[in-house]
């Protein structure tokens, strides 16, 4: 938490509801390890909706008045929040953040988290994720394209990309790789650190390991071990920027939508397996997902492109 943060919530809470705070956030980070995003999204949920209790009630909320709570005051905050023209996924976001931290206070046995759990989530409508075809994203990742003056950084640049298609990997995993970690030749397996830390193993793809090792054979720099594999024009950390901009300049010479993004590539990832015939349980477990409820969408974009299909060739149509 920043230092303005914590003033913030010091100033919206009383000093028992401000302890429990801290407390769980403690709890979120320790126990449950989930990402510093995460982290940040919930602490500044429960902040705006400690603000409006503050003006609801007239005064900074104690935990005596969280216990109090009922569901009307619930719906009194998203309709506050709706004004402001927040949207139905942070709303419903910001809701589950406050659920939790009042679920936390229940197994303390310091309040009743029904309240809460009687007030629907705001409906949202379900966007499906964009991939590239399977050509784009090979053209994507086939080095052909000479985008960059320096070659190494050409190399570098088509290294990362081959990983987010080749392995499904977010960028952020990419980059978050060491010098120990470069995947040699023979290789077939790779451990990643994901969201909330979590731990996966992917399958190495030798065109993976050879885009990797160009790129190693390139670079002026030497790449120690427990430094970032990946490094930047002079050397320190690359900064995933470097990549979108990478991928803007090669969406632009292959004439692609806005929405082939470095992210695109391991949702291109998904559903290529899934056209090919891979099993979603499979699926899951390569991208990291703790649900199967976030790999099951891929279904639907798959449908999609059945039905897209169908409705272009049917000499009935």
């Amino acid at each position: 938490m920043t230092s303005t943060e914590t003033d913030a919530l010091l100033v919206t809470a009383q000093p028992d509801l401000n302890n429990r705070v801290s407390m769980w956030l403690d709890h979120l980070s320790d126990e449950r390890r989930l990402s510093d995003k995460t982290l940040v999204a919930y602490e500044r949920d429960l902040l705006q909706f400690l603000r409006f209790l503050t003006g609801h009630l007239g005064g900074a909320p104690a935990l005596k008045d969280i216990a109090d709570l009922r569901p009307a005051d619930f719906r009194g905050f998203l309709a506050y929040r709706r004004r402001a023209k927040v949207q139905s996924r942070s709303l419903a976001r910001g809701l589950a953040g406050i659920r939790s931290f009042l679920k936390f206070l229940e197994r303390r046995g310091e309040v009743n988290a029904a309240a809460s759990d009687a007030v629907r989530p705001p409906r949202q409508a379900r966007s499906l994720p964009k991939p590239v075809s399977s050509r784009d994203a090979i053209d994507i990742t086939s080095g052909d394209l000479a985008m960059e003056s320096d070659a190494w950084i050409e190399a570098r640049n088509t290294a990362v990309l081959t990983l987010l298609y080749g392995c499904g990997l977010r960028i952020a995993e990419a980059l978050a790789l060491t010098g120990k970690m470069a995947p040699k030749q023979g290789t077939k397996t790779m451990r990643i650190v994901g969201k909330g830390r979590k731990e996966r193993i992917v399958p190495i793809l030798p065109a993976v390991t050879q885009a990797i090792d160009q790129y190693l054979k390139l670079c002026p720099y030497a790449v120690k071990a427990d430094g970032p594999l990946f490094l930047g024009a002079r050397g320190g950390p690359l900064n995933p920027r470097m990549i979108q901009l990478a991928m803007e300049k090669l969406r632009s010479a292959l004439g692609l939508a806005d929405t082939a993004t470095p992210h695109a590539l391991r949702h291109s990832f998904a559903t290529h397996l899934l056209a090919g015939g891979g099993d979603l349980r499979t699926i899951q477990e390569l991208l990291g997902h703790a649900s199967l409820a976030s790999t099951q969408i891929y279904t639907e974009i798959d449908s999609a492109h059945l039905l897209a299909a169908y409705d272009k060739a049917h000499p009935r149509r």
